[in-house]
């Protein structure tokens, strides 16, 4: 099949092009830089924004199924901005397909649109969405989950995964975060421990969504539903960070601050940067400091049960690969 993947020179994005094509599938990535690497394995590269609605249909011409991947992500930023790449971006390729005729869209959620700031401690889909959000990335990611969802039909079957804390060799993001604030002796614990956390392989995610795309169809156990995706092994939140610094050869981190500090900075540091127009982003939001804070992890059952999905990378073996990759 002929495949696109917005965000195709991404994380996950990147990691879904080469197994695609691994398959044998023709595969276009859509995203706003030049990728050469992806160019040399023979992916079509189409340089253009979500927000350019022209340049998602000529990606999404000819193809038979869509990942929608790409998004704007992080917790600082303008709601205009959000909003133009995460709902404005996904009515696009909603039309896209439609102009197209494509069957199959895979969209790239967040388990961050439940997440209303308490515990939430094996959950399943039945949750609702948050009432309120501490930051513009959910808040826009729930407005095109309901949309991609509502969008499912005879004429186009729609799926969307909630892949949580992607992780693994390659990763651009949480990792060098992670790595940089340790080294520069910035980065703390924030609240009570023996808070557990979901995490996601990157073979994990791919493997979730190639599954989820195979048999989807608008009679599919999954059209026009959304479904948490993990490895199903929960983990404490000071464990996570301190084994990902040992595969980076830095020692544990053990300096803890209590949530109400980490909060109240937030909410001194978001206020400061507004109102000072400041560049970067703070160390820290209130949306940071509840993420850490809480535990978030959730029933993968449903994904299991209505389109096999079953991890194939354990979290230890995760470790593994990624301590090789960084030596």
């Amino acid at each position: 099949m002929r495949a696109l993947v917005t965000g195709g020179g991404g994380f996950l994005g990147g990691a879904l092009c080469r197994a695609l094509l691994a398959q044998g599938h023709e595969v276009v990535a859509l995203q706003r830089s030049a990728a050469p690497a992806l160019a040399q394995l023979g992916v079509e590269v189409k340089q253009g924004d979500l927000g350019d609605a022209a340049a998602v249909s000529d990606a999404a011409k000819a193809c038979e199924v869509v990942f929608h991947v790409a998004a704007k992500a992080g917790h600082w930023g303008s709601k205009d901005d959000y909003f133009a790449a995460n709902v404005l971006g996904t009515r696009h390729v909603l039309s896209a397909c439609q102009i197209h005729g494509i069957s199959r869209l895979v969209y790239t959620s967040t388990p961050s649109v439940v997440h209303a700031g308490g515990d939430l401690e094996g959950v399943d889909e039945r949750i609702p969405y948050a009432r309120h959000f501490l930051a513009h990335y959910p808040a826009s990611k729930a407005i095109a989950e309901r949309e991609v969802l509502a969008a499912n039909g005879p004429a186009l079957a729609t799926v969307a995964l909630r892949p949580h804390l992607i992780w693994g060799p390659g990763d651009q993001h949480l990792l060098p975060r992670i790595i940089e604030r340790a080294r520069a002796g910035r980065l703390r614990l924030v609240g009570p421990p023996g808070k557990r956390i979901d995490a996601t392989y990157i073979d994990n995610a791919v493997h979730a969504h190639l599954l989820a795309a195979a048999s989807l169809q608008p009679d599919a156990p999954q059209a026009g539903k959304a479904y948490f995706i993990s490895n199903g092994e929960p983990i404490d939140t000071e464990e996570m960070i301190n084994r990902l610094l040992g595969c980076a050869g830095l020692p544990p981190v053990r300096s803890r601050i209590p949530f109400w500090l980490a909060y109240a900075v937030g909410a001194l540091l978001e206020a400061t940067y507004g109102s000072l127009k400041l560049k970067g982003e703070p160390i820290m939001t209130r949306f940071v400091a509840e993420q850490l804070a809480t535990a978030h992890w959730f029933d993968i059952s449903a994904a299991q049960h209505d389109f096999g999905y079953q991890p194939i990378v354990s979290m230890a073996q995760g470790f593994t690969a990624l301590r090789a990759a960084l030596r």
